[in-house]
């Protein structure tokens, strides 16, 4: 019980703890509209305005374009699905092949259970 009365610890720090100093006012409020864009709206249009000069000086340096990109991403979209599907089906007939075995065996193997167990 020394460490509970040990004055050099600290008290640990409260959600409330800033506000009932009085050097510090009472914190501000930030709007709904700042919370949702995480800031002011003026300071998140200049990261956005630099963020999109920045991104469209690096796809006009490659010859893109945003159609082209939309474009390119329906097709990868296609591809992955048709070869997605294709997968499943050769799945489906491993299922159906392993099935056509695995199925009568089990049946076979309860029989032999349930008439032992009698």
């Amino acid at each position: 019980m020394i460490g509970d009365h040990d004055t050099r610890r600290r008290a640990p720090l409260d959600a409330g703890a800033y506000s009932a100093d009085p050097r510090h006012g009472a914190p501000r409020r930030r709007s709904g509209l700042n919370r949702f864009l995480g800031g002011s709206p003026a300071a998140v249009f200049v990261k956005l305005l630099f963020l999109s000069v920045l991104v469209g000086a690096v796809m006009a340096m490659f010859g893109l374009t945003p159609g082209l990109l939309f474009w390119q991403l329906y097709d990868l979209t296609r591809s992955l699905i048709d070869l997605g599907l294709e997968t499943f089906h050769d799945f489906g007939r491993w299922i159906l092949a392993g099935a056509a075995v695995v199925v009568p065996i089990w049946f076979i193997a309860r029989l032999l259970t349930v008439s032992r167990d009698r």
